[in-house]
């Protein structure tokens, strides 16, 4: 259930979030605007606040290391491994966080 304006927006964020092909973003890294989010943190918050245009909380973020700028050596890597990502539009920015999966077996 949807209790509020907030719940909202956060639906909607999470409707616009996508696996998709890290090669596919390209553009957007060479152009400054993909950002790394750690995997400690929830996507769907982080878009969220970025939506909100919550810069303390961005802030404490970026000095923590939790989100930044996708680094040359990142990017590389994921190229190298034809990563999929999890990737939100907040303009300007994309924000993307890595995930991997585990076999079934390990699961248990």
């Amino acid at each position: 259930m949807i209790n509020s304006a907030q719940d909202l927006e956060k639906v909607k964020v999470n409707l616009e979030t996508s696996s998709i092909a890290w090669a596919e973003l390209q553009r957007f890294f060479a152009a400054g605007l993909a950002i790394s989010v750690s995997d400690a943190l929830d996507l769907v918050e982080v878009a969220y606040q970025f939506s909100q245009d919550n810069k303390v909380q961005v802030e404490q973020w970026l000095n923590a290391g939790l989100i930044g700028r996708v680094s040359d050596e990142q990017a590389g890597n994921w190229i190298a491994d034809n990563r999929e990502v999890w990737a939100v539009v907040v303009r300007p920015w994309v924000l993307v966080q890595a995930y991997t999966c585990e076999p079934a077996s390990s699961q248990r």
